[in-house]
């Protein structure tokens, strides 16, 4: 090989070095960079979003905060209001002629529900006929001595009299047509009315038609659904920490949760069960809620915080792939993180594991990133 031929070769491997040096630790280092990336886009749990997004959505982001309100369980029963309830009897003693309403039929306040046949109704009606003619009598007695005062024969005391004598007979028809209506008397004479107090649906109807009642016998009990109240029996050892104004949370027999408030508490132990009872006034009319249900109080004693426990909204927590999780909060995004949970309750999950306080999590509007997490599984899937 000649010297110019080994020149070249030479100069060619310098340059192919110098190439080398140059061109070689910005590849790997662009390689690793993708590497890198790909690694972030594909890793499991993670939701990408920008801040923009993240107004856009909505999502609220909350610190999770030491401190879970203690709840209290009790046994609780459903009671009416002493306004709500109420029993319709037999104002009089007579045979039931009619039955207008029956059991579960909603009734109106001062609706009749039946009529009883009674001598009651006779009495009433006579006394009424009775005070309309002794009106009339006095009245025109009124008139004969108002004719003869104008014509100076007979003196003002007498007219005087006879004008007194008006106002008493009167006033005594007056009473007799309240007592007449009151009763619900008919206009034949000779039947009483039975009238609602409130309204409501009937709950109970042991009256029967054609047989014969006495007065104040029972025929009908009436409860007002939008007039019932809860009533939890406290033990002795837990009086103390329940006060009026205390949440509460009344679970049904279906699962269903109502919200409530403790209006009163008795202020004495009961002997039998050595309980006391709290009376928990309901946020509004629950359909299909009937005195007597049993249900689940959950009351949280005010200012009562256990220190060890944490809780987060209901809507932070969200079920993906079969698992509780949460959003927490990091760069560029949320993860998810797996919980384990507790009980439900006002608005609020108990978490039992796999938060710390001062974490960072979605709360309002979490099903958008579950939403998105679901969406980018089906994208990779296809």
């Amino acid at each position: 090989m000649t010297p110019k031929k080994w020149a070249l070769l030479g100069g060619a491997v310098v340059l192919a070095l110098v190439l080398w040096l140059t061109l070689w630790p910005g590849g790997a280092e662009q390689e690793h960079t993708d590497e890198h990336a790909e690694e972030e886009n594909q890793r499991e749990g993670f939701v990408a979003i920008t801040p923009d997004q993240l107004r856009a959505s909505e999502i609220a982001v909350a610190e999770v905060a030491p401190g879970s309100a203690v709840e209290l369980v009790f046994p609780a029963t459903v009671a009416a209001r002493p306004t709500g309830s109420a029993v319709i009897d037999a104002r009089a003693s007579g045979v039931v002629r009619s039955v207008a309403k029956t059991l579960g039929d909603y009734v109106r306040q001062g609706e009749a529900v039946a009529r009883i046949e009674s001598a009651e109704a006779a009495s009433l009606a006579a006394q009424l006929s009775a005070a309309r003619a002794r009106v009339t009598e006095l009245s025109a007695a009124y008139e004969r001595e108002k004719q003869l005062f104008d014509e100076n024969v007979t003196a003002r005391q007498d007219l005087e009299a006879a004008a007194a004598n008006l106002a008493v007979a009167r006033s005594e028809l007056e009473r007799a047509r309240a007592a007449v209506a009151a009763a619900g008397v008919s206009r034949d004479g000779r039947s009483l009315a039975v009238t609602s107090p409130i309204s409501g649906r009937i709950t109970e109807a042991p009256v029967v038609l054609g047989s014969f009642v006495s007065a104040g016998e029972e025929l009908y009990h009436v409860v007002n659904s939008a007039a019932l109240q809860v009533e939890v029996a406290v033990p002795a050892s837990d009086v103390a920490q329940i006060g009026p104004g205390d949440e509460a949370t009344l679970v049904l027999s279906d699962g269903r949760e109502i919200g409530g408030r403790v209006r009163s508490l008795t202020p004495s132990v009961d002997a039998e069960n050595r309980a006391a009872t709290a009376v928990v006034s309901l946020a509004g009319a629950v359909p299909g809620l009937q005195p007597g249900a049993f249900l689940e109080a959950r009351i949280k004693p005010s200012g009562a915080v256990d220190p060890n426990r944490i809780s987060v909204p209901e809507d932070a927590v969200q079920v993906v792939d079969g698992r509780d999780v949460v959003f927490r909060r990091v760069d560029g995004g949320f993860q998810v993180q797996p919980v384990s949970i507790g009980e439900r309750s006002a608005g609020r999950v108990t978490i039992l594991s796999g938060l710390e306080p001062g974490t960072p999590i979605a709360t309002d509007n979490a099903f958008l990133l579950k939403a998105e997490l679901e969406k980018e599984g089906a994208e990779h899937g296809h």
